[in-house]
Parts: structure tokens; sequence; C-alpha cells
């Protein structure tokens, strides 16, 4: 069987905020199904999964693998994803394949930004490659719990600079790194940093770059191609921090 990235049929789930996103890639098209509501992924993860199926009009047997978020995120909305991708693991027999939420945010970012610029620009340092991509550093920020986000840094080449952490905003946050190169702040977290961090003239904010399953699909093809699959007995989402519940005041 050829298996070059166009061939290789991959189902991608993605569930660790708010929205919940369901990519199906097939010939090199990527089919996309997702809602950004609230509480939705347990009774629409499923549904995605069958229409982008339905769509393509391709078997559950077709497919080569699974792909999932595995965090940092929502521990409910990691927990639907995760064992939905490991229950098809399981009844199709097919490998798992485990993307970080932020490298795949960065990732999406560096290939979808435009340059202001335009094609090939450069001058200023601004720039770092002859395609016009943007130089300097993307931080994809997700919401935690009070000041809290969950955050990494990224390069546009996807390369991890910083490794995952949450981190508590406040208007020293990062301040190390803004004083010398630009970064690119992304995701739902911005709210809590960009009134803090805007004094910066390197920052530059985006918090409507939300996590999207489509976006986890290059980097799972590649993990496919270099056969880096979980163990879908013993996977667990990338939580980073426990979960804490809360008691109702209600309750006696």
């Amino acid at each position: 069987m050829n298996l070059e990235p166009s061939n290789i049929k991959l189902l991608a789930i993605e569930t660790s905020t708010s929205i919940c996103s369901v990519s199906l890639s097939v010939n090199g098209k990527i089919i996309t199904r997702e809602e950004n509501t609230e509480k939705i992924h347990a009774s629409a993860i499923t549904v995605f999964i069958d229409e982008v199926m339905k769509q393509t009009g391709i078997n559950y047997s077709e497919l080569d693998a699974i792909a999932v978020s595995k965090g940092p995120g929502s521990y409910t909305g990691l927990r639907i994803g995760v064992s939905t991708a490991k229950g098809l693991c399981y009844a199709l027999n097919k490998p798992l394949i485990g993307i970080s939420t932020l490298q795949a945010m960065a990732s999406g970012f560096s290939e979808r930004i435009p340059s202001p610029l335009g094609e090939g620009a450069g001058g200023d340092g601004f720039f770092s490659s002859p395609l016009g991509r943007l130089g300097g550093l993307i931080c994809p920020l997700l919401d935690a719990r009070r000041m809290e986000v969950y955050s990494a840094f990224y390069d546009f080449n996807n390369t991890i600079f910083r490794k995952i952490q949450a981190d508590i905003i406040d208007e020293n946050s990062y301040s190390d790194l803004l004083q010398n190169q630009t970064v690119y702040f992304i995701g739902n977290g911005v709210i809590k940093c960009k009134s803090l961090l805007s004094k910066y003239k390197n920052a530059f904010f985006d918090e409507s770059f939300l996590p999207s399953s489509k976006f986890i699909i290059p980097l799972a093809i590649k993990g496919y191609s270099q056969k880096q699959f979980e163990d879908v007995a013993y996977f667990e989402p990338y939580y980073l921090k426990d979960f804490v519940t809360t008691v109702s005041k209600n309750t006696i």
C-alpha cells in the first residue's frame, strides 16, 4: 500500500477547550466539523465523526490512524476526546497518535498567518525566511484557573523554544523574551495577559486563534510516517495540573 502523506487516511480529534472539533484527511484534503460551544463534547463528538466519515464516503476500516489532541487543556474535554480516540483504536485495531495541543496551535498559526509585507519580505529582521513567514516566537496560551495559563514557545519552524508549563500571569511575565524579540500570543489565554503585556512593542495578540483538529493533521501525518504511536492501553491526556473540583455551597 502506498502511504505517502497525501494517501494517508487520518482522523483527528480536538477537545481541549470549549471547541469540539473533528477532521478527516483523505487524499490530501481535510474535511472539518467543529463547534465552539461549552459542554457539547460528550454529545457531539461521535456525531461529528460520523458526519466527516459520511462526507468523504470512506469506511472506518479504511482509516490508517486516529490522532488526538493530548493536552494541556480542559480536564473534562481532554478526557472525552482521548476516550473516544482510544475506543476507536481498540475497535478498529488502528494506531493512536497523540499531539500536543499547544504545538498544533503553533503549527497552524505559522502556516496561516499572512505576511504584512508580502511574499519574500525582509529588511528589518521582522521576517526570517524567504517565504515571507514571520520571525520571532509563537506562544499559544490556553486559559487555566484564575490568572494561570498553559503556555509554551515555538519558533516558526515549529521547534520548541520553551517547554510547556503553567504560568501565573503578571506584568513581568515573559519580559526576558519580549525585550529582545517578537512574540505572537495566541489562544483564549490571551485575554488574561493582553492588558498586562501590551506595553511591550514586541508583543502581538490574537485571542481569536483557537485550537482546531485541522492543525493536528500535518503533525499526525509526520508522526505516522515515523511510527510515533501511543500505547493505547496506557495513554492518558497531558493534564499538566491535577483536576480540582468545586464543592457546591449547597452541599451539606
